[in-house]
């Protein structure tokens, strides 16, 4: 998930059935070198430590895997990455599998060595990896040797159909992020709320991404760019947050956010399941969009790496994969699954976006410190209307 966020579904119990709480044993020191350990190895004993985002899995995953395996899963949840982050630079984390955002989180852990790199041979359903995610991951992970993509998705708008529609027309085209950019149309929806994420690299990734220029691009004026564009609409806008969004759309609090794809649909659930009459959307501009990718790794100092090679490979299967996203409703990264996904799910545009919008999706990269300082302090300026 986006870094900036928390858990992609509404943060929830972890699968106590499955040992949710249970501390996992001690591990080796950090930073071992441990690429060809597994072959030397003595056999595991039959557990596997699994540290991941509350429910990303589907409710019969972790059972599977162990009527299948005889390996008892001990599995721990978190609702962010810095909380993973910590856990594993402490070292002696205990954990066997482990789910980070590519970036900047999981980029900066295999700079740091805490990631075993993977061993192919151990993972016959490495083929079944879409070739387009892998190849998008190579700048974070050269080669692909320690991450395995799983999930994904994107930044786009979300918003109240019957209440933009009202204050729009139904003539206006909603997949543009002049919704958003251009003072003309977002004034329309000052009344009925307007909120945008609290996060620097999507703010300034989408007004550049609206202005026709390279979210990752540096020295070519991108900051004044996109404070000049933030500049005019900046009164209609209710607030920056990350979070109060979802409830905001499911309460008919707002009606147009800048938000992820999950979170758009987490509150259009939320309104379901609370009565409430909102119809609400998600829709990636047709201008691009960023999109972000989940991983999974074995951490350097797993004290299972054998099990958790064998758990990998598991989740690659489309018959297991597929039924993943039906359940948490995002993209997964396993090109021979979609025929496997529910159909509603896979002709939904803001979880699968046809070929020519997911051409124009954007990865974006780490930035040099000094331009990440300047657009922070620029980032401030903006939200503060200053």
């Amino acid at each position: 998930m986006s870094p900036s966020r928390l858990s992609p579904i509404a943060l929830a119990l972890a699968l106590a059935a499955c040992g949710g709480s249970t501390p996992p044993p001690a591990a080796p020191a950090a930073g071992t070198d441990t690429t060809a350990a597994t072959a030397a190895a003595p056999a595991e004993d039959k557990v596997l430590n699994v540290y991941n985002w509350s429910d990303y899995v589907a409710e019969d995953t972790i059972a599977r895997f162990e009527q299948e395996t005889g390996i008892k899963v001990v599995y721990d949840v978190y609702d962010s990455n810095e909380m993973l982050e910590a856990k594993l630079t402490a070292g002696s984390s205990g954990y066997d599998v482990v789910f980070p955002s590519a970036r900047p989180f999981a980029q900066r852990h295999i700079q740091s060595k805490l990631y075993r790199e993977l061993d192919r041979s151990k993972l016959p359903n490495w083929g079944n990896l879409s070739p387009a995610v892998l190849a998008a991951l190579q700048d974070v992970d050269p080669g692909n040797a320690h991450l395995i993509p799983y999930m994904w998705g994107t930044t786009g708008l979300g918003y109240n159909v019957a209440k933009v529609r009202e204050r729009l027309g139904d003539a206006q085209a909603l997949d543009s992020w002049s919704l958003l950019f251009d003072p003309a149309i977002v004034a329309k929806l000052k009344d009925c709320g307007v909120g945008v994420l609290d996060d620097q690299q999507e703010g300034f990734a989408s007004a550049l991404i609206f202005l026709g220029k390279d979210p990752n691009g540096v020295g070519g004026g991108e900051i004044d760019a996109v404070k000049a564009a933030f500049a005019p609409v900046r009164p209609f806008i209710r607030y920056f947050n990350s979070s109060k969004y979802i409830d905001d759309l499911a309460n008919g609090e707002i009606c147009l956010a800048m938000g992820y794809n999950g979170d758009v649909l987490q509150a259009r659930d939320r309104a379901e399941e609370a009565g409430n009459d909102i119809e609400i959307a998600f829709t990636l501009p047709r201008e691009g969009a960023v999109r972000w990718v989940d991983s999974a790794a074995i951490p350097a100092d797993a004290p299972h790496p054998g099990n958790a090679h064998a758990f990998l490979d598991f989740l690659m299967r489309p018959d297991v994969i597929a039924p993943i996203t039906n359940y948490v409703s995002y993209a997964n990264a396993n090109a021979k699954a979609t025929a496997l996904v529910d159909k509603e799910i896979v002709e939904d545009t803001g979880i699968y976006p046809p070929d020519e919008v997911a051409a124009k999706l954007v990865d974006p990269r780490t930035l040099p410190d000094d331009e990440n300082r300047a657009r922070e302090r620029a980032w401030t300026s903006i939200k503060s209307g200053n």
